[in-house]
C-alpha cells in the first residue's frame, strides 16, 4: 500500500519538475489516484481473505 502511493507521489514530483506549474498538481492528484488504487487493492484483498 505504502509503495504504491509512493511511486504516484514520486511521479507526479517528477512531473511537476518537467512541466513546472505553481498548485503542484500533478503531485496531488498522482498521490490521490495512488491512495485509491491502494485501498481498492486492499479491498480486494480483504474480500478474498474472508472468503476463504
Amino acid at each position: 500500500m505504502g509503495i504504491i502511493i509512493f511511486l504516484f507521489s514520486y511521479l507526479g514530483n517528477w512531473l511537476d519538475a518537467e512541466y513546472p506549474n505553481p498548485n503542484k498538481i500533478y503531485v496531488k492528484i498522482l498521490t490521490l489516484v495512488g491512495v485509491a488504487i491502494a485501498f481498492y487493492n486492499l479491498n480486494r484483498q480483504l474480500k478474498d481473505v474472508n472468503k476463504s
